[in-house]
């Protein structure tokens, strides 16, 4: 490597690396044929080890959906989840009361805190045509002191998100889609209230980043503490510092130096997370991040307890109606719609 611009190439695997203040990433894409009466695949499920099925057959994956793809009932606590749908629906439920549905560009951006169950359920809405889906879901941690935040969540909505499109010299467009952080002058929406990311001096980042075939994008010098991540997963190759990196590929990135990204001779699709560290002990064991053995314990103690609030919502795989639209409906009773 030239210089100490790049300070890792790494092929990626499943889950994604991620750093401090980042805890995972995972990027869902899956070919949904058309639906049936239930929003589910309109076609056979023979074959395939539902409850558990993580292997694309056909193009898509049930996960742990057994009728309708998904991931029904399961427990959080201590840390964020912030899921970006490019294409498809989510159906969201949760022990709070709060239910809604997202898709096709929006962003839930949930705070599990001091603990909630939560359903994410993939709907197949249509029955004439297929119902593709991809997404990524980034696991943000919270600091110690806002582990114990009330579970909430907040909406991006699509329409709302800034998009910046540039041209380099050249003539090419890079299209930037700012979900967390402030670039060229331009802030994004406000995350949620107890995140690390509300805080701007934490420098959090989460964008999506378009180039056209031999586009030039320059990602701009923040902080020499800050972790920065660039997730290049859809195109061919691009050219980082004299470095060819190829489709698939985590770049760990110094912080403190402009850095320029010349793409390749075919679009080119990357997410890009940045942060501060929070400097703090993570102690993980499934879906629950604290920073103490002891504390875990206590997390499992408590869900055992009280189950985050319990379960209202009858079966563990709930889908709202077909003709829903996209909503959230709050714990609090607040409504949105778009």
């Amino acid at each position: 490597m030239s210089n100490n611009k790049i300070l890792n190439i790494q092929k990626l695997g499943f889950p994604w690396e991620t750093e401090d203040p980042f805890l995972m990433t995972v990027h869902h894409k899956d070919a949904y044929p058309a639906g049936n009466e239930k929003q589910g695949p309109a076609e056979s499920l023979e074959g395939r080890n539902l409850g558990q099925d993580f292997t694309i057959k056909d193009g898509f994956r049930m996960y742990h959906g057994t009728t309708v793809p998904g991931f029904p009932a399961h427990p959080h606590k201590g840390f964020e989840t912030v899921t970006i749908v490019l294409e498809g629906l989510v159906d969201h439920f949760d022990s709070t009361g709060a239910k809604g549905r997202y898709g096709n560009g929006d962003v839930q951006w949930l705070t599990t805190g001091k603990g909630c169950l939560h359903s994410e359920m993939f709907p197949l809405v249509h029955q004439d045509k297929d119902n593709p889906l991809e997404l990524f879901q980034i696991w943000l941690n919270l600091a110690a002191k806002d582990k114990t935040a009330d579970p909430d969540y907040k909406m991006l909505w699509a329409e709302d998100i800034p998009e910046l499109e540039l041209t380099s010299s050249n003539g090419k467009k890079t299209t930037v889609r700012l979900i967390a952080g402030r670039l060229q002058g331009n802030d994004s929406l406000e995350p949620a209230a107890a995140s690390w990311a509300m805080d701007p001096n934490h420098h959090v980042g989460i964008y999506l980043l378009h180039m056209e075939p031999n586009a030039v994008y320059t990602l701009p010098a923040v902080s020499a503490t800050l972790n920065r991540n660039l997730y290049f997963y859809e195109g061919e190759e691009i050219h980082l510092d004299g470095e060819i990196i190829s489709v698939y590929h985590r770049v760990k990135l110094t912080g403190e130096q402009e850095i320029e990204i010349t793409n390749g001779d075919k679009e080119a699709y990357i997410l890009v997370l940045e942060g501060e560290p929070i400097g703090e002990p993570v102690a993980q064991y499934g879906p629950f991040v604290m920073n103490t053995e002891e504390e875990i314990r206590d997390a499992f103690n408590d869900y055992r307890r009280t189950q985050f609030g319990g379960w209202q919502w009858g079966n563990l795989d709930p889908v709202n109606e077909r003709s829903a639209g996209r909503f959230a409906q709050h714990g609090d009773g607040r409504i949105e719609k778009r």
